[in-house]
This record gives structure tokens, sequence and C-alpha cells, in this order.
């Protein structure tokens, strides 16, 4: 095949930005300027790396990044070429034409919303998961599943779960103590329609997960907010709310990247709290949202994995892992009668949830594809946070505070004043770009915002902070 395009490039070792990175977006300059063009072919990885005197694998790397934002295509046994869609540069053009017209931006095409973390749909294995669940069809037991198991799911789907948990987040426990739910918001109402009565009050972390607040007013109990610094939760504060309320049943938490602030709770208010929830017979319920994806040397384990916890339930979900339309969650408790309850409970609403699923899942884990796939996610979420970092320090340092987080989709932005958040999210929104209204974190007024990543591609990115800093500026 005719590879008539060559890249006219010379690798400079001395720059901070990592080779494969200098070769990807030499790639989509050529693409942007139009050398590239849809369907053009791009040299084999093997004649790239000969032409650059680079190691082959750098070159994959390269064109790996690549068809994670689909400026290119894999054609199986032809190659690598540019994608025939490229709706980000008629955007491109569009914008031209309405600047050279003097349009608003508002009429510039779709709103670039920065949501509360969700993954990039764009990486997700859907091609394996496909397979998986074809081939959970072609077994010689599959009328097996075809009727009704366990309420808690699949048991060997279970005990994969329990395996990762052991293995990988210090925990210790069984499969009998995990119950799969769809996805995590269900694994909290569950918990919280089982565990709570009304009149009982929970401690919530403040500003906080408002979905989950929700699911424990629904029980009856009521909310008692607590502050959160750079260390986490306030555990002063808990100790006293704790000595002033005697029907305290439980403290809701997000120790690892607390939402939406991403502070790791710090290990020794983790062992206070440990301390407290023993002395005063609550229980923790813990919520390890995006655990998966950090880009430090390891997670930190969950307050769960401390076999001096006496009362947990610890909440989890794979649909940030493999992909967000794929509803599975799951919570694991040593309250064996809690857990009875929840499963009387989810028999009434969701009889056994879908275990073809769990078993294209679970088939993939054993494959190995979600273990491959979350290294691949991770190193992509890493570049982007890495990317994201540069320009907030380019465009956003001036007017707020951020810190560079270890893992997650998300950065908290602070302003260096308090800014008339009805004001600021009124004229982003003008310029078509959407973030959450910081009265969604908490009751109480909040003077920052979640800026997540995962889901917004680089060239919004770099579209829009820019435009998040000018709106700074004006309010500030």
């Amino acid at each position: 095949m005719l590879r008539p395009w060559k890249l006219e490039f010379e690798i400079d070792k001395k720059l901070d930005k990592a080779v494969y990175l200098q070769i990807a977006d030499t790639i989509i300059t050529d693409i942007r300027s139009g050398r590239l063009k849809s369907g053009d072919a791009l040299p084999g990885s093997r004649n790239l790396a000969t032409m650059l005197k680079i190691n082959r694998n750098t070159v994959v790397e390269a064109y790996q990044v690549l068809l994670n934002e689909e400026w290119v295509i894999s054609k199986e046994r032809k190659g690598i070429f540019v994608s025939d869609q490229l709706p980000s540069l008629h955007e491109n053009r569009m914008d031209k034409i309405a600047d050279t017209l003097n349009l608003p931006m508002t009429n510039r095409g779709s709103i670039i919303n920065f949501d509360d973390g969700h993954p990039d749909s764009k990486i997700a294995p859907v091609t394996e998961l496909a397979r998986a669940y074809r081939q959970i069809f072609g077994i010689k037991a599959k009328w097996q599943m075809m009727g009704y198991g366990d309420e808690h799911g699949d048991i060997e789907f279970r005990k994969m779960i329990s395996q990762m948990l052991n293995h990988q987040r210090g925990m210790q426990v069984h499969e009998h103590e995990i119950s799969i739910t769809r996805g995590s918001q269900m694994a909290m109402f569950l918990t919280a329609q089982n565990l709570l009565t009304s009149g009982d009050c929970v401690i919530v972390e403040d500003p906080g997960y408002q979905p989950a607040w929700q699911a424990i007013e629904y029980s009856g109990a009521q909310l008692l907010p607590v502050s959160v610094d750079e260390e986490g939760i306030n555990v002063q504060v808990v100790e006293e709310l704790l000595s002033a309320h005697k029907n305290i049943k439980a403290i809701y938490i997000t120790p690892h990247r607390q939402y939406p602030t991403m502070v790791t709770l710090s290990l020794s208010r983790r062992l206070r709290l440990i301390e407290l929830a023993n002395q005063h017979n609550i229980t923790i319920i813990e919520d390890d949202y995006d655990n998966e994806f950090h880009f430090g040397y390891r997670p930190i384990l969950p307050i769960s994995s401390f076999p001096e916890l006496n009362n947990y339930v610890y909440i989890g979900t794979l649909s940030k892992v493999v992909a967000p339309a794929l509803r599975i969650g799951y919570l694991a408790t040593k309250n064996r009668d809690l857990l009875q309850k929840i499963g009387s409970l989810r028999k009434i609403i969701d009889v056994h949830g879908d275990v073809i699923m769990e078993q294209a899942v679970l088939q993939l884990i054993k494959e190995g594809a979600v273990k491959k796939h979350i290294r691949k996610a991770t190193a992509h979420y890493k570049n982007k946070r890495d990317f994201v970092y540069n320009l907030l320090n380019q465009y956003i340092k001036e007017f707020a505070h951020f810190t560079l987080p270890e893992g997650g989709l998300a950065f908290w932005i602070v302003p260096k004043v308090t800014l008339d958040w009805d004001q600021v999210t009124s004229a982003l929104l003008e310029k078509n770009i959407k973030i959450i209204h910081p009265k969604q974190y908490s009751r109480n007024k909040v003077n920052g915002f979640r800026l997540s990543y995962g889901s917004v591609s680089e060239e919004q990115l770099e579209q829009s902070i820019p435009i998040i800093a000018e709106i700074f500026n004006q309010y500030l």
C-alpha cells in the first residue's frame, strides 16, 4: 500500500512533553492544517519508528492517543488512517464564520458540559464487551441463566468482586458478603432504606454528593453536614456531633477522593473515625466511586479494609471502568442481617439484576480485558489531567486556587474571592459552557466548582478554560 505522507518532524528530547505526545500532536497539526486528509494512510508503526530512529512502542503509544481521540481509525490488516469524520474541524470552521459575522457563541454548536466526573465513553471496551455478551448465548448451559437467580447477583461474579476487593484494596470480604446492584446509586438507596429509619441522623461531608443525600433523606433520616478541609472531613466536629446526638446511625463519606473537592482523608483522621464509629456503634458508609483511576504509586486503601472497623458498608462501581451506560455497582458489608434485608428489598424492585451482563463482564475480567482497559484508560486520563493542569496554570492560576489530583477525573477550582455563582454560571452558559452550580454540592454557600475532564475533549478544554478565566476576571 502506498503511503505518500511523511512526518516532517524532529524529536526534541529536551522538551518536557513525552516523545509519543510530540508525535501525536504533530500528526494532529497536519490533520488540522489539511496536509493530512480524511482517508489518508499513516506509515506503519515499524516504518515510522525506523524513520525517527526510536523504539516502535513509542510510535504505538502515539497512534493509541490518536485512536483514543478519534483523529485516526484502525482498519484490520490494512493500517491506520485519518478518520473519515472529523466534526471538530467543522466546528472550528463554524467558529471562524461566527467570528466574522460577529455572532454570539451560543450559535456555534453544542454545549461543552463539565459534568461531575464521567469517564470518556469513546475509550470504553465496547467491542470486547459485545463479543463476550454474544459468547454467553453460545455456551451449552445458557438456558440456566434464563431463569431467576440470586437476588444478590451471580455467585461467580460476586466471587470475582470479592477477590478484587481483597487483593487490590486490602479488604477481607467473602462473596456471600457482597450484593451486586445496578450502579452505586442503587447500592446507596438499598443501604439507606434498610439501615436507616425515620428519626435517625446521618453525618455527611459538606460539600458532598447530593444524590446520596437524597437517598438518605428518602429513608426519613436527617442529615448532619460537616465541613471539609485539606485533610478531608473535620473529625473534631464529627466527635462533637456524636456527643450531642444519640440517634446518629451512620456517617457517609468519600474518603479516597472526596466528592467534589478531590481531597484524600488523612490517615490520622481515618483512624480517629474508626475509633469513633466503634465507640458509638455507628456504620461507616464508604463510597469509593473512582478507585481505579489513580496516577501515583497506588490508591489509598479503603477505610473498610481496616480490620479494626466493626460496622461498614463499602460501595463501588464498574460503570466508570467498563462503560458509563453499563449499570453494575456493588456493596460489601459484614452485617449479614443488613445484607439479608437488602436482598429482600432488591427482590421487590429488581428480582435478580442482569445476570447475562454480569457473566459477560466476568468473562472480560477473566480474560484480562478489563485490566488491560484500566491500564490504557489510566494512561489516557493521566495525560489529559496533565494537559488540563497546564491550561489551568496558564489561564486560571491568577484567579483561583487548585491542586494537581493524584487520581480521578476532575479538578476542584476555588476562586480567590467569593463569586456570584448565579451570574457566573449564566455567563458561561451564554458561551456554551455548562458547569455544575456549586449549590448542587451543598445547601450552604460554596465558593468552588468541579472541573471534570474525563468526557471532555482536549480541543474543548483548550477552547473553554480561557473563557472560564475571562468570566472569572469579569466577576472578581
